[in-house]
């Protein structure tokens, strides 16, 4: 996902103004980015967080990879305008503006994708590979393994995470499992005593920094956003375990029958009780375009799907997104469908608020998390709830949801 339900953003509507990049935009042929690593920098409540990306020359065109560890984003919506550049972020609603300078660009981040859109300052420079620090001291600990964490925001909300770990040396990978999804691919560093982790994938800009403690535990920060903060503590727990994705939702007593109509892509109602899905296995996917875990379980979805089809299992993902108008949504929505060669069927069914999600789907007891599985019966009958969506920066957490999916999947498909 990522945005956790947890996580406070307090953000003020401080873009930049759009006649500034609103021109025409088009590609000039000696507009051109640097080959190469690239070291960016976006300035997350205040602090540097850092990320890497690299520029190429694919199809007769520049594109650009965000790095975060083992994954790439493919960034190929490059435009220059005289001496500034504009990178359209992956599926977000968001954008890089910056003006080029020899090997240098220094912009800002701009994110629409809120009630409040807002930007932050943005900077890169060419040939560095290096996450943070270029020389970090040698690492004063070694955090390799399972953590049992708390996360503790301004106002007091709290709750569990599980931090999986990998360090080699000074350099340092992993990621935090929450009960309603997973804050996908960091990348960082142990420099002495200090741990630093960052993540961006173009919408969602993470910033992680702790110290040791002499109790063994660790302490530390959480920057995102504007001024969003949270602090989290850690200790080591290899036992330590999550409430189960499968508990968090459930169905309203008297229910055991889910229930909708949304327009597709064309304007055109749909229904679970349409023929097209009447006696059939269905899995109901509730998502949102700007939700990173949304994105992650929609690259899993989509080629899973093209697999799978002829074995009369469907799919309906439910898209939940920042507009109520239709074209905007479906806008934001086909970005999705096109990028990740969605092929099951993608309905237009109302706003993110998860109060008005419940709403629109009166049979769930509540929806706290994008995304939500919902897996459904030849019968038409609910047979299991998940909340949330372990990524592919879990790995082995990873490896278990898919592992039940289908084993979910194969019991739905052998009834009579």
């Amino acid at each position: 996902m990522i945005l956790k339900v947890n996580v406070p953003q307090l953000i003020s509507s401080v873009l930049l103004p759009l006649g500034l990049f609103a021109s025409a935009c088009t590609s000039a042929p000696n507009n051109t980015l640097e080959s190469g690593p690239w070291r960016g920098i976006i300035e997350v409540s205040g602090h540097e967080m850092p990320f890497n990306f690299t520029v190429s020359e694919e199809k007769g065109k520049q594109v650009a990879y965000l790095i975060n560890g083992e994954e790439k984003i493919l960034i190929d919506e490059i435009t220059f305008d005289q001496d500034s550049v504009r990178l359209q972020m992956h599926i977000f609603d968001a954008t890089l503006h910056a003006k080029v300078d020899k090997g240098k660009l220094k912009g800002r981040w701009e994110r629409r994708d809120q009630a409040q859109p807002y930007s932050l300052p943005f900077s890169a420079e060419h040939g560095k590979t290096e996450r943070f620090s270029a020389e970090p001291a040698k690492a004063a600990m070694d955090v390799t393994g399972k953590w049992e964490v708390q996360f503790q925001g301004e106002e007091g909300d709290n709750y569990p995470a599980i931090g999986e770990f990998t360090q080699n040396g000074n350099t340092l990978s992993g990621t935090f499992l929450t009960p309603t999804g997973d804050y996908r691919f960091l990348q960082g560093q142990v420099n002495g005593k200090n741990l630093s982790l960052s993540t961006f994938d173009g919408a969602h800009a993470y910033l992680f920094t702790a110290e040791p403690q002499q109790d063994g535990t660790l302490k530390g920060d959480f920057y995102v956003g504007i001024a969003g903060h949270e602090t989290w503590t850690a200790k080591r727990n290899e036992n330590f375990q999550l409430p189960s994705a499968d508990t968090l939702t459930h169905l309203k007593p008297g229910y055991d029958k889910l229930s909708f109509s949304f327009p597709n892509l064309e304007g055109k109602q749909v229904s679970l009780e349409d023929p097209a899905f009447k006696g059939k296995p269905v899995v109901v996917q509730i998502f949102g375009s700007w939700c990173p875990n949304c994105m992650d379980e929609t690259a899993f979805l989509a080629p899973w799907y093209a697999k799978n089809k002829n074995r009369g299992v469907e799919i309906i993902g439910l898209g939940y997104e920042l507009s109520p108008e239709f074209e905007k949504a479906k806008a934001r929505i086909s970005k999705m469908k096109d990028r990740f060669d969605v092929d099951y069927t993608l309905l237009v069914a109302g706003t993110k608020d998860k109060e008005l999600v419940a709403k629109s789907l009166p049979a769930l007891s509540k929806v706290v998390s994008f995304p939500t599985t919902i897996f459904i019966d030849k019968k038409g009958k609910v047979r299991r709830i998940h909340t949330g969506f372990s990524g592919p920066g879990t790995g082995k957490y990873y490896e278990d949801f898919v592992k039940e999916f289908n084993t979910t999947i194969d019991e739905l498909v052998a009834e009579k």
